[in-house]
């Protein structure tokens, strides 16, 4: 098989590494892809969101199989192109893919199915939004750009003053663009973040290993919201008896319900989980691997990568045994000082070749590319350090040994990621 991979961070990287441990593939395309993807694939200079000139990519390099690994696409209806080209591609249509891309819908479909979320209210006029706040709101309370905003458009306000703030920033100044075209306001809830990675092919759901996700730039959680500072699987908080409790009334219940609604969902969703003293509840759904979630868990991930994918395509994933090793995965992202905000690129990378031919160790590129015959920085965050363990302390400190091979100016990370281990 040919198959083309449509993005180019940390999340692409994992799923180019585990389609060439496929026996079925022949060849690995990745547009536009980065410097770690070219050990795996032939990169593809055209742009995510140019859906026509990627489907002719497709048809004039007889691609088998297209794997969408970012979001924007998926939303912007990347799927439907490719399926009106008669193209096989992983992914949900742009009406299934609206779990991610409005977060309104999501909230309304969660509501109308009792499919167990925070209490919430939409607002699409900046006034009312604000008038609630006043009036009727509860503090700390959180604040969402309802469109994709690359993971950061979220704000928890600790009290009115910080609540107009964030008001003003989504809905007024615009942060976020057409992302705060509205904007969601939901009750703060309490407890251990756990996310679950799935596949889902209309019908049936199956969900990957479970992980946890460090959002905040700072160590002890401080500092702004970035797409991911790093990632552990699984989660020790999450049980047999939560997991058990998530299939009955969350996994199974959204993927009937988009079904329902007329928005068969087939691809992955990640389910986003706050472990409440009242159960688990959904905080967000994804409608794609997560970033660096997928570093974690598909390291970990024991079957064949492309039948679980064609399994997806063709309703079949009813038949496939998905099977996790039982090792844990560690992930330290190394990004370049002061993302989020403003960075510098073209910074030279040494030490990666330490991570030749070493089982048990990953360096996923993330923001990277080529310039003058040497890799360079090419993003805010740039690698994602990855090892396995025989539990997740061996495993958190591996990935912190590895964290040490590989170096750059301006390299930053976070030395707390996993620590909530301890507590476990």
């Amino acid at each position: 098989m040919n198959v083309l991979i449509v993005g180019s961070g940390g999340r692409e990287h994992a799923i180019a590494y585990k389609v060439a441990q496929s026996s079925r593939v022949d060849r690995i395309y990745c547009a536009p892809g980065n410097a770690g993807i070219a050990e795996y694939a032939e990169l593809v200079p055209i742009s995510a969101s140019d859906y026509e000139a990627l489907a002719d990519f497709a048809v004039s390099h007889q691609v088998d199989l297209t794997v969408i690994g970012m979001d924007d696409p998926l939303v912007g209806g990347i799927v439907d192109v490719f399926e009106s080209r008669g193209l096989r591609v992983f992914g949900p249509r742009a009406e299934a893919a609206m779990l991610e891309g409005s977060k309104a819908f999501a909230k309304d479909l969660m509501k109308k199915y009792s499919i167990p979320t925070a209490q919430y209210e939409v607002f699409e006029d900046k006034d009312k939004a604000e008038e609630y706040l006043r009036t009727q709101a509860k503090f700390p309370i959180v604040l969402k750009a309802s469109g994709l905003a690359l993971g950061k458009g979220v704000l928890i306000c600790r009290d009115l003053e910080e609540a107009l703030q964030g008001t003003e920033e989504i809905m007024g100044v615009k942060k976020f663009g057409s992302a705060g075209d509205q904007m969601v306001i939901e009750e703060f809830m309490t407890g251990r973040e756990v996310s679950v990675l799935s596949f889902v092919d209309g019908k049936t759901v199956k969900e990957m290993a479970s992980a946890q996700d460090h959002k905040r730039a700072g160590d002890g959680d401080t500092g702004l919201n970035t797409g991911g500072m790093g990632n552990f699987s699984p989660s020790p908080f999450y049980t047999k008896e939560i997991q058990e409790y998530c299939q009955k009334h969350i996994f199974q219940p959204t993927v009937d319900a988009m079904r329902a609604e007329g928005k068969e969902f087939r691809g992955v969703i990640f389910f986003g989980l706050m472990l409440t003293e009242d159960g688990p509840k959904v905080l967000e759904y994804n409608c794609r691997f997560g970033d660096p979630e997928a570093q974690v868990v598909l390291p970990r991930m024991e079957n064949d990568i492309v039948d679980v994918f064609e399994a997806c395509i063709d309703g079949t994933l009813d038949q496939i045994d998905l099977k996790f090793r039982d090792e844990a995965c560690v992930c330290v992202v190394l990004a370049s000082d002061g993302y989020p905000l403003s960075y510098e690129k073209g910074k030279e990378i040494r030490g990666l070749e330490h991570f030749k031919d070493r089982d048990g160790y990953f360096c996923f590129h993330a923001g990277t590319a080529f310039r003058d015959g040497k890799i360079v920085t090419n993003g805010g965050r740039v690698l994602g350090i990855t090892a396995l363990g025989e539990n997740l302390k061996e495993a958190r400190a591996n990935a912190y040994r590895a964290v040490e091979w590989v170096d750059f100016d301006n390299k930053y990370f976070r030395h707390d990621i996993g620590k909530a281990i301890d507590e476990a």
